[in-house]
């Protein structure tokens, strides 16, 4: 049974039309995607990914406004039955935290780098509750779920989260999707970028599915696309 409900939820996402998406993407991770209104890069997909274990969740980024934030809450709550224990965003950009105020409302817990802390509060959004240095592992009822700092890249702050009992890694906008350019670099290292997800490859050698903060979800092969994408030419 269990089989069976997995292929119906692959195949059959949360919609809701106007706001954000869920779709499943492992036995016990799903991608929500919502929107955001850019001047040179237009209509923006931005992804984030909900964990998930027994009637718990946690979820990495919020989507991008307050009122798709409240959509992903009720889908959460009301569609996987799970009950929110914190949300975390990846780092200080509006398609992590743009709807963290709508979290702090519903009295859910917020953690970030203490990087992203300190650039959010230089930036005027909402500030993420608690925050910690390097990495951080979290339970999700029975599960864990790793969170790492690894260096510089699309921002100086941006982490990257692990599930470990699936294989599943959150890689943020640090991870492009296949045939990506290097997009929006006004806050980006790029020199450190390339050897930042060399060590995202170390750390998580097993990893099986990568979601990145905007497009499609693949494998390891978008590791190694962004990895060669921001490797100096001589």
């Amino acid at each position: 049974m269990k089989r069976i409900l997995f292929l119906l939820f692959a195949y059959m996402p949360f919609v809701n039309a106007q706001q954000v998406l869920l779709k499943q993407l492992s036995e016990n991770t799903f991608v929500h995607t919502s929107y955001l209104q850019t001047d040179d890069y237009g209509h923006v997909p931005c992804n984030g990914l909900v964990v998930r274990n027994g009637h718990q969740a946690l979820i990495f980024d919020t989507p991008t406004d307050d009122q798709s934030a409240k959509e992903l809450i009720r889908l959460v709550q009301d569609s996987l039955q799970c009950k929110i224990m914190t949300v975390v965003p990846t780092h200080f950009h509006s398609d992590c935290l743009g709807g963290l105020k709508a979290f702090h409302e519903a009295g859910i817990p917020s953690i970030a780098n203490e990087l992203t802390l300190d650039l959010a509060k230089n930036s005027g959004v909402e500030i993420p509750k608690n925050g910690f240095r390097d990495s951080l592992t979290l339970e999700i009822g029975s599960e864990k779920v790793w969170i790492k700092f690894l260096g510089q890249g699309h921002t100086r702050d941006n982490v990257v989260g692990y599930f470990p009992s699936e294989d599943v890694l959150f890689g943020g906008c640090l991870i492009k999707e296949l045939g990506a350019s290097k997009g929006y670099l006004g806050d980006a290292n790029v020199d450190e970028w390339s050897a930042t997800v060399k060590k995202v490859k170390k750390e998580f050698p097993r990893v099986k599915r990568v979601v990145p903060g905007h497009g499609e979800a693949g494998d390891s092969s978008l590791l190694d696309y962004t990895q060669k994408l921001f490797t100096k030419q001589n």
